[in-house]
């Protein structure tokens, strides 16, 4: 035992750890097998991963005996590479990972995998990868197609819309507005696209984007957002000009966004569940780790949800505002 203590203590000094279990009352010859666990998540700057992180934390806590290894790849590619061949050469004995960009990830996975590793993605699957145990995550193509949806019902005789659009290289940038697209370009002669641009997920940029968009367009009647952030900005930008009337889309059903719809100054997100994903694929990974359990399926997609002021009491973080 005194060696599963001091390998714990030389990686605290690898990343963010918490130790959890270990203080439980129980004696260590009857705690369950001790495990090390690396979750790398894209950004710690997005309120959506430090949700997606606590719901790591509570799971990991709840299961017991688990050293949580949380790295931040602070919104580069080569980043979360580097620290999943880290965690490699270290030999966690499982991966929890969001890919920043699904395909440059894709040889640091595979060498895990290689290296007998059990690698679990969320939220994001990655593309290029044989063997990954499992992967859970809203299916964002559905996600898209709900914006779309919601908005004919919102204007059933047209609207013209921003579409401000996540992270190139992101898969679920790419499968929101997928949707997005799917259920408004049929009908494009009613709801037309007068604006489209990257805001990379981002508050900031999105108000930049936006304000852009607004002084090259004029108003739109909707602004509909790849993530809630980006949705804020989007908000920050019409209320800077003192413009109402635009309905404004986002998704992540972050509590701030929650709160701007509670409030007004936002029509609907997406909720998508993101602590109940990381609780999911820590449970996964564990259960296959001391039980040699493996899931009853390789991919879980859980179908997102709209959330309009009338159910707002069903999302996940309500009771964060």
């Amino acid at each position: 035992m005194n060696i599963v203590i001091d390998r714990r203590r030389l990686l605290v000094a690898t990343g963010i750890v918490a130790v959890t279990g270990l203080a439980t009352g129980r004696s260590a010859f009857a705690a369950a097998k001790p495990l090390v666990i690396a979750a790398s998540l894209p950004s710690m700057a997005f309120p959506w991963y430090v949700h997606m992180n606590q719901g790591y934390q509570d799971e990991a806590k709840k299961l017991g005996d688990i050293t949580l290894i949380v790295l931040d790849g602070q919104n580069s590619a080569a980043k979360q590479t580097a620290d999943i061949e880290s965690a490699v050469t270290k030999k966690v004995d499982a991966i929890l990972i969001t890919p920043t960009d699904v395909d440059a990830i894709a040889p640091a996975l595979t060498a895990a995998i290689a290296a007998g590793i059990p690698v679990v993605t969320v939220d994001r699957p990655t593309r290029g990868v044989e063997g990954v145990l499992y992967h859970v995550g809203a299916d964002n193509v559905k996600g898209g197609e709900v914006q779309g949806h919601a908005i004919m019902d919102a204007f059933p005789q047209g609207a013209k819309i921003f579409n401000l659009q996540g992270q190139l290289g992101s898969g679920n940038a790419v499968a929101r507005s997928k949707g997005l697209h799917s259920v408004l370009d049929p009908q494009n002669d009613k709801y037309k696209f007068v604006f489209e641009q990257t805001a990379n997920f981002s508050q900031s940029e999105a108000l930049n984007v936006t304000e852009a968009g607004l002084s090259g367009q004029g108003k739109p009647d909707v602004i509909v957002c790849g993530n809630d952030d980006m949705a804020l900005g989007a908000v920050a930008a019409l209320q800077a000009r003192n413009m109402s009337g635009v309905a404004v889309f986002g998704f992540d059903a972050i509590p701030e966004a929650l709160a701007a719809i509670k409030s007004g100054a936002m029509r609907a997100t997406i909720e998508q569940w993101p602590a109940t994903q990381c609780a999911t694929a820590m449970s996964v990974a564990v259960a296959f780790l001391r039980d040699g359990k493996k899931p009853d399926v390789a991919v879980n997609w859980l179908t997102p949800k709209l959330i309009t002021k009338d159910n707002l009491s069903s999302a996940e973080r309500i009771n964060e505002i």
